[in-house]
């Protein structure tokens, strides 16, 4: 390599694919050699914040990654340990003297970010960061006065009104020198887990993630506003998580729908309108984790901090198992042992059966879903679990405790998203499961009986914050 061609090295995250990756671009732009480079995390056995299903998934996306890299005269270099040193000694052996990333959106990423930043300006290393996860910034969605939002509708209507930024296209040759050594791609060795046996788990991959759009535009968008909260059927998007590990640019995600729309019918125009309107929730909790950082650790709402909360014993227990007694609840967290996914619907009533009928701090509701959602989005699932619990941004108050017999008979009349994931319970009448038990008798020999009554926890609860909230006021 001439020394008058120093490469540049784009550090991959949160970006796995080529196409539309506004960092890989920058960098294969620089008309210099393009070092792909991913850094594996050295944690091992367990973590708080993921787990073996989120990681298969990152671990077949890096393979799909490394084989697309090839077609574009590149190679994914992987290495291992804390990121900073990694990417300092990567660049050190290859003689790189720049640093392009995609920003991170969570705390956690950010501070790994400004540590390299202030390596690199140490060593005279450029080091640029780019914005790529999201449509908008957080600071580009502010009220009249320069605020943040704090409630989603305010902040949609500014969001929707915005322009939305183009895709961008695929990078020419990469010319990654072929004689950097990159360690091994990982297996879920790498961190000494395993999957359970009956994981099935969707495929990953930019291919995949392009193939889940088509089916979204071609098969589903039309009826999603009617179908995305009835979990037997296959209504949803089921995109989460190729944005979570980016194998697919949010930007084209919009451009599809936006070309989709202009050609619909009235009636799919409003279920694509739906649609889109997710995705500016998904920013939103974005947003508020970039201004309010301590959501991750304390309620949004500063009224409920402090809000006593039971300690985990055996129905918590029950709960991670699915074993409530609550076929609705049970449901959803065997679906998610099962798929690394549960249903959006399903999500809000198990993580308000655990705060309000359980009275179990919604922090350890979160950690759990975070250490098996494959579509583990930090902002999301922290904004998720405190809108269920009553103390996040725009909550539901805390009031409106959604009984999870009548949200089960409204949402799966037939028991068909029941049965298919607790097959105790097939033979029974699908009128049976949306009611407590008669007699004292379980729903099906092998099924627990309800672990609480619904109706003396939701008063508990009543009491519960109606109490804290007097107690403030003093």
């Amino acid at each position: 390599m001439s020394s008058s061609t120093p490469p540049v090295i784009h550090w991959f995250r949160r970006d796995l694919r080529i196409l539309d990756n506004t960092g890989l671009l920058k960098a294969s732009r620089e008309r210099r050699p393009v070092i792909p480079a991913y850094i594996v995390s050295d944690w091992s056995g367990s973590h708080n914040w993921t787990g073996a299903k989120r990681q298969h998934f990152l671990c077949e996306s890096l393979k799909s990654l490394n084989r697309n890299l090839e077609t574009i005269d590149g190679r994914l270099i992987v290495r291992g340990g804390e990121a900073v040193d990694a990417l300092l000694t990567l660049a050190e052996e290859s003689g790189a003297n720049a640093i392009f990333f995609n920003r991170d959106p969570d705390p956690f990423g950010k501070a790994t970010e400004h540590r390299l930043q202030d390596a690199c300006k140490e060593r005279g290393i450029e080091c640029r960061g780019f914005h790529d996860h999201t449509l908008h910034t957080a600071e580009e969605i502010l009220t009249q006065s320069d605020q943040p939002y704090r409630v989603y509708t305010p902040y949609s209507k500014n969001w929707l009104g915005r322009d939305k930024p183009e895709p961008g296209g695929k990078p020419k040759a990469l010319r990654t020198p072929a004689s950097l050594d990159s360690d091994p791609l990982p297996s879920l060795d790498h961190w000494s887990i395993e999957l359970p046996e009956d994981c099935s788990i969707l495929p990953a991959g930019e291919r995949a993630a392009h193939d889940r759009l088509k089916r979204l535009i071609n098969e589903r968008v039309e009826s999603y506003a009617d179908l995305r909260d009835v979990p037997s059927a296959d209504g949803t998007s089921r995109l989460s998580q190729d944005l979570r590990f980016g194998l697919i640019s949010i930007r084209t995600v919009y451009q599809k729908l936006d070309k989709a729309r202009q050609s619909a019918a009235p009636s799919a125009r409003e279920s694509l309108q739906t649609y889109v309107k997710e995705l500016a929730w998904r920013e939103f909790y974005m947003a508020i984790l970039h201004h309010y950082p301590h959501v991750l650790e304390q309620e949004f709402m500063a009224d409920w901090r402090g809000l006593p909360w039971d300690e985990p014993g055996d129905d918590f227990e029950a709960w991670k198992r699915g074993e409530t007694g609550f076929p609705i609840v049970d449901a959803g967290i065997r679906e998610l042992l099962t798929t690394g996914f549960m249903h959006n619907r399903v999500r809000m009533i198990v993580a308000m059966f655990l705060t309000k009928d359980l009275h179990i701090d919604w922090r350890l509701g979160e950690s759990f879903f975070m250490q098996h959602l494959v579509d583990g989005e930090i902002a999301s699932n922290n904004g998720g679990w405190q809108w269920s619990a009553g103390t996040g941004a725009d909550a539901a108050p805390y009031f409106r405790i959604q009984n999870p017999w009548s949200q089960s008979k409204r949402h799966d009349p037939d028991g068909k998203y029941i049965k298919r994931w607790i097959p105790e319970l097939k033979d029974i009448p699908a009128k049976r499961l949306h009611s407590p038990p008669e007699g004292n008798e379980p729903l099906a020999k092998g099924y627990p009986l309800p672990c609480v009554d619904h109706s003396t926890e939701r008063a508990e609860t009543l009491t519960r914050f109606k109490r804290h909230r007097q107690q403030g006021d003093q």
